[in-house]
Parts: structure tokens; C-alpha cells; sequence
């Protein structure tokens, strides 16, 4: 397996990294341009991987599976120590952070799934008795009309 200069630390080439982790190579280029994961160059100007990459990289999928933006997990990676791997404590705070925005979505999508029977018929959501988007016609009440111009989650 390569090594760094000095042959101190095991790496990864960018098609072991993938192998290992299961994430295509292009997605490796991907997270390495948006600055979530890094490599080193060899003396022939490959990619070469340091194999705390493979937790980072398995960090980043859990999170993009939660729905947690990319921007959100580069900051969350950008809050650990230089070339620290996340730990399971680092989890447990991070996601903590998290927790108010997911709770928020589960709650979103569980009015939908409730609610989305009686609006499938139509499908316009502007009826007086919409229960997802316009409940009591109270966009009209507010005079921002009614029909199907929103859906934030409320």
C-alpha cells in the first residue's frame, strides 16, 4: 500500500478510498473540490488519501442520508481540530445541533403524510378546505389568496 513521505502513514489511492468507503470516485473528486475531504499529491501527482479520509467520507454520507446540507457538513468537519477524524463524541455534538432542524422536517413530512389524502384528488391544494397548505382558507382571510403558491411546512 502507498505511504506518505517518509513512509510514516498508510494511504489510499482514490480507487482503494472508493472501494473501501463505496462512494463512486467522481463523488470522491466531488467532496474533495468542496473542500470535505483532502488529499496529498505523489511524485507522480496522484491522489493520495490519509485513512482517517474513510470516516470522513462515511461521516458525510450519514449526513447527506439525514438530509443535512453540504454546506452544513463542510462547517460541521471545518469545526474539528485539523486532520481529526470525527469521533463518536464529535457525532453526538454535531448531530445535537442538528437535532432542532431534522425534528423540524420529521414534523413537516408527518403533516404530510397525514394530511396528503384528502388533497390527492385535486392536487391543486388551493381548495377552501385544504388542510395542507390552506387550512380555513386563511390565505384568503390575510388576503394572500389561495391556491398553490407555497408549501413551507406550517
Amino acid at each position: 500500500m502507498p505511504q506518505l513521505a517518509g513512509g510514516a502513514h498508510r494511504v489510499l489511492t482514490v480507487g482503494e478510498l472508493a472501494e473501501r468507503s463505496g462512494v463512486a470516485v467522481s463523488a470522491l473528486h466531488f467532496y474533495e473540490r468542496k473542500e470535505l475531504i483532502t488529499s496529498e499529491r505523489s511524485p507522480g501527482n496522484q491522489r493520495r488519501y490519509r485513512r482517517d479520509a474513510l470516516r470522513r467520507v462515511a461521516f458525510i454520507r450519514v449526513s447527506q442520508r439525514v438530509g443535512i446540507p453540504l454546506a452544513d457538513i463542510k462547517a460541521a468537519l471545518d469545526s474539528l481540530p485539523e486532520g481529526r477524524t470525527p469521533t463518536k463524541r464529535d457525532w453526538a455534538r454535531l448531530s445535537a445541533v442538528w437535532r432542532d432542524e431534522l425534528d423540524a422536517r420529521i414534523a413537516a413530512l408527518e403533516h404530510l403524510r397525514r394530511d396528503l389524502t384528502g388533497c390527492i384528488g385535486c392536487g391543486c391544494l388551493s381548495l377552501r378546505s385544504c388542510t395542507l397548505q390552506n387550512p380555513g382558507d386563511a390565505l384568503g382571510d390575510t388576503g394572500d389568496g389561495t391556491g398553490a403558491r407555497r408549501w413551507d411546512g406550517d
